[in-house]
């Protein structure tokens, strides 16, 4: 019965780890600490999905793959 706790503990720890934008830290001096993580988005740059660009390569990208030429 332990057991299953300690698995359900580490299961739902690391879900929790996995969808909230934060990162554990192990460092000498401080230990383990906690740090909120922010991204890192520039829309505008002809890589970035979010750009007029990206927009346009992949809606061509998926009506080549569909067949609408």
């Amino acid at each position: 019965m332990k057991k299953m706790r300690m698995i359900a503990a580490t299961l739902i720890g690391a879900a929790i780890l996995a969808a909230v934008p934060i990162s554990l830290h192990q460092s000498q001096e401080k230990g383990l600490s906690l740090s909120v993580d922010s991204a890192y988005a520039v829309i505008g740059r002809p890589a970035t999905p979010g750009s007029v660009a990206g927009v346009n390569r992949r809606m061509n990208r998926r009506a080549y793959r569909r067949h609408y030429y």
